[in-house]
């Protein structure tokens, strides 16, 4: 596609996923300060980035991933917050309110509990990056993962992390040398699918 006929009709590219301006920037920062100035009046000041996710899913639809987190209490942790809109809008509303705090050591002790306490641990990673690498970083504090299966299409050659394989994480002690652990290199919208049908066969069996 051409990139500089979609910058003029205001339409950003992901891929091959068109995003339309108005359904990023400018309705991420109206819902972003809105979410964060009703907390703020609450008298929360300081947030971890799993706490953020769940106000944010309290505010959305049930179309969303993050609402059925909220609605069923469950953490979900962004590593990377701030390199985005989200992350953005938080550092802005930081410069209305300079009380106001982003606390990653709220996210770290939350892994810290999680992980120090597992009898057994596993990860299924999809795609790669910080998120990829944050789920082994974590892991490595009770030596390693016992399961782990990771759906990329980045390749090992470049030595980035999302082309590193799992068992590369073996020798930083981030996966165990016995655990059940597996590299598909697929597109994940194709095969993630058939791995859901296949778990849901499994479980009516």
């Amino acid at each position: 596609m051409n990139d500089m006929e979609l910058a003029n009709q205001n339409i950003h590219r992901l891929g091959n996923v068109l995003v339309p301006m108005n359904s990023y920037g400018p309705l991420i920062e109206e819902k972003m300060q809105t979410f964060l100035e009703e907390e703020y009046q609450n008298g929360i000041k300081e947030m971890s980035t799993a706490e953020i996710c769940k106000m944010i899913g309290k505010h959305l639809g049930e179309d969303s991933f993050l609402y059925w987190a909220y609605k069923n209490d469950i953490d979900v942790v962004v590593p990377g917050i701030m390199d985005g809109a989200v992350g953005s809008q938080i550092w802005l509303f930081t410069q209305k309110h300079s009380d106001f705090k982003l606390n990653v050591v709220g996210d770290a002790n939350l892994l810290s509990g999680l992980i120090f306490k597992a009898e057994k641990s596993g990860a299924f990673m999809i795609g790669g990056g910080i998120s990829k690498h944050h789920t082994l970083w974590w892991n490595q504090y009770r030596e390693g993962l016992d399961y782990a299966f990771y759906i990329t299409t980045a390749q090992e050659f470049d030595g980035s992390l999302s082309g590193a394989l799992v068992r590369e994480a073996i020798s930083w002690g981030k996966v165990t040398q016995v655990a059940k652990q597996s590299t598909l290199h697929a597109e994940v919208t194709t095969i993630l699918p058939f791995i859901y049908a296949a778990l849901i066969s499994k479980l009516q069996k």
